[in-house]
This record gives structure tokens, sequence and C-alpha cells, in this order.
């Protein structure tokens, strides 16, 4: 009988071990959750930085149908000479704005028109918070007749 009443005051847990648990387990949800919250930050980074890379290819994009005017000469079109851009909207972004200035390669001088490749120099600005934000970045840009003004000539006018 001794040994029944023995083991019914040790069947349970004590004081020191339920509160060393409660311990070990606060810990543990401390790490998760801050584990949680910078796989946010994480997530929250990278969709800035992807909403980043498209105005910029939406910017670059831009450029290449605006930065040279359709210039008619003698009844066939070529690119004109570059136009500076300046606050301009972007399209599909009404928040952004951008404005480009465009510099001839000065060893390109002797093309009719003026020099084939131009470094242009974007500023591009944007609200964040109600704060005004900008970037600059430069890229180059070839003048030419856009893209898909070439394929409306081949496919539309041709018909």
């Amino acid at each position: 009988m001794k040994t029944l009443q023995v083991a019914k005051e040790r069947a349970g847990f004590t004081i020191i071990e339920v509160v060393v648990a409660m311990g070990l387990f606060l810990l543990g949800m401390t790490c998760v959750l801050g584990l949680l919250s910078f796989g946010a930050a994480l997530t929250r980074t990278a969709a800035l930085r992807s909403d980043g890379a498209s105005a910029v290819e939406a910017v670059v994009a831009d450029l290449e149908e605006r930065m040279f005017p359709l210039i008619e000469d003698g009844g066939s079109l070529r690119a004109g000479p570059p136009v500076d851009i300046v606050d301009r909207p972007l399209p599909g972004r009404a928040d952004v704005t951008y404005s480009a200035k465009a510099t001839p390669d000065p060893t390109q001088r002797d093309y009719p028109g003026g020099a084939l490749e131009y470094r242009v120099d974007v500023k591009i600005q944007w609200k964040s918070a109600g704060e005004s934000k900008q970037k600059e970045f430069t890229t180059l840009c070839v003048r030419e007749i856009p893209f898909s003004e070439r394929l409306r000539r081949l496919f539309v006018e041709e018909k």
C-alpha cells in the first residue's frame, strides 16, 4: 500500500518543470515570430525592387518610342534628333514621372542627321507614403525608327 501512495505523490509535474517548459515554449515562439517578421520584410523588399525594375523597363521602352521623333525626308520617314523629355508621366503608372536628356556620342559626328548612339540620362520621380522620391540612371539609345512603327508599316500599311 505504501508503494501505491509513493507512486501517486510522484505522478505529477513539479512547478519548476512547468515553468521551465513554458520558458522554452516562449523562447521557441519568439524565434518563430521573429523569423516570420523577417520573412515579411524580405517579401516587401523583393516586391518593391520588382516594382522598381518594371518601372525602369517601362521608362526605357517609352524612351525608345518617344526620344527620336519621326521626320519625313523625301517621302520616307527617318528618326530625327532626340528631344528632351521633361516630367512625362509613365504610361500605366500615373504616380511615376520621368525626365530624360540625350547626349550624342562624340565619336559619331559624320552620320547624316547626327550621331546614331546617344547617352541618355534619366531621372525617375514618384511618391511613396506622401514623400517625393527620385532615382537617376543612364542608358544608351540608338537613333532609329521604333520597332512598333516598323511593324505597323510592314503589316498595316502593306495590306
